[in-house]
């Protein structure tokens, strides 16, 4: 059954275009059905992000969830991974997340955890799609078995207390200045607040959320603002979130950008050194860096591909063994603490590299030279420019001349009409003009 509403990091779309309060109550309501196992009472956590948006689809949500006999607890805006944490600690049925991570105001998104904390599967979601799409009227509960809905006070605390305990009691962070971009969004509170509490000396931007400004020109995938704040406040290090908090990108003291193919290969080296590493590999998506695949080779580490999305590399990880996996995104997965990303939880685990070494964050976070890579994209509004006779021949051609000395990705965003071209190799300008050369193909075929 191809998927209607799922892409891959949940349902996601444009407030009230896609993302309705007709849609979000009827996802509270096969949801709840789907995760009913049992005669006990069930309950489901929800939080959210900053969005305007979010307080449409959070009443939405109530209403299908307790319109099927589920209680409902509200966490208010709280990180994705602090839902994903909060789900397994509460003993939650479900978790559900409201947001649409690093893109603007105006999308949202519905992400759905499991009573664990982890994503849900294919087949799972598959469940709920079917009975989007049905008449549910006979399956809701009969009027004393109605869900109650309450707020919960005192979750900053808990996940505070627990990003605070994936680093050893001994290691503070006293003497470092760090410079913190919340992305007006979820982190706004609870991350200054922890980083404050391990001794830091913060300064936080992003922490305005007026429920418009989420994303926009700041976070993780704006970082200029970053980059600009930590050489203005001399600051040792910049982190920026993105509006759920799933994600980070640092900046060193220079105010130049770290990836997260920079992060994972700290991380990775660091936890082999101390004894730290599951196996011998990490897990990462075919966007990664051929810079990190060599580097990571050469410390008899494996780096293992999966398609882009972090629940396909979580799948990964977890059917094979791997403790550490990500995206160059800075998307990264530590499963010996989380069961999602978390941007948070990943920035302190190279700031106790950081105090461990002291050394400044610019030669501690440049393990590798990367290799160039060019990523354009190409947006369009309906069709499947990808099938075009003239896109595919583009893409070959490309194929030829980068004759193994390179790699050519082109792929459909699974979030948006976007379709990505990535090219990287030795020679930059030779990239260059083949993700340029598919890059207008497919403008043409998406014209057409």
């Amino acid at each position: 059954m191809s998927r209607k509403y799922f892409g891959t990091d949940g349902i996601r779309g444009r407030a009230n275009g896609l993302i309705t309060p007709e849609l979000a109550m009827k996802v509270g309501q096969a949801a709840g059905l789907v995760f009913q196992r049992g005669d006990h009472r069930h309950r489901v956590v929800i939080g959210k992000d900053t969005r305007l948006s979010g307080y449409m689809i959070e009443y939405a949500l109530v209403a299908g969830f307790t319109s099927v006999g589920m209680d409902v607890l509200l966490l208010g805006p709280m990180p994705t991974p602090a839902v994903a944490m909060l789900t397994k600690s509460m003993r939650a049925d479900l978790g559900v997340m409201i947001s649409a991570s690093h893109n603007l105001f105006e999308d949202n998104g519905i992400k759905l955890f499991g009573p664990l904390g982890f994503k849900l599967s294919d087949d799972v979601e598959k469940q709920i799609e079917q009975l989007l799409d049905e008449n549910l009227d006979r399956k809701l509960a009969q009027s004393a078995s109605l869900g109650r809905a309450r707020r919960i006070d005192g979750v900053h605390d808990r996940y505070i207390e627990f990003a605070k305990r994936t680093l050893p009691r001994d290691l503070n962070l006293d003497g470092l200045r760090v410079v913190v971009d919340c992305a007006h969004g979820a982190a706004y509170k609870v991350v200054p607040e922890a980083l404050w509490e391990l001794g830091a000396d913060v300064i936080a931007i992003g922490v305005e959320p007026d429920g418009f400004n989420i994303n926009k020109d700041c976070g993780s995938t704006a970082p200029e603002a970053l980059s600009r704040k930590v050489r203005e406040m001399r600051a040792d290090i910049g982190i920026a979130l993105d509006g759920d908090a799933d994600r980070v990108i640092l900046a060193d003291e220079r105010g130049h950008v770290v990836d997260g193919d920079q992060l994972l290969a700290v991380i990775a080296q660091s936890w082999q050194e101390d004894g730290r590493l599951s196996k011998p590999g990490v897990v990462s998506t075919v966007m990664s860096n051929l810079g990190l695949e060599r580097f990571l080779d050469g410390l008899g580490i494996e780096l293992v591909r999966t398609p882009v999305g972090d629940r396909y590399v979580l799948e990964q990880m977890l059917a094979k063994g791997y403790n550490v996996g990500g995206e160059p995104s800075g998307h990264i997965i530590l499963s010996d603490y989380a069961t999602t990303g978390d941007g948070f939880v990943s920035a302190l685990q190279v700031l106790a590299v950081v105090q461990k070494m002291r050394r400044p964050v610019s030669e501690v976070c440049r393990r590798f030279d990367p290799l160039p890579q060019i990523l354009k994209n190409v947006r369009y509004r309906s069709g499947k420019p990808l099938d075009a006779a003239e896109v595919k021949s583009a893409i070959f051609e490309g194929e030829q001349r980068l004759n193994g000395h390179g790699r050519l990705l082109v792929r459909s965003s699974g979030t948006e009409p976007v379709i990505r071209v990535m090219g990287e190799g030795d020679d930059r300008v030779l990239v260059e003009e083949v993700v340029d050369h598919i890059v207008s193909a497919l403008g043409h075929a998406a014209a057409a």
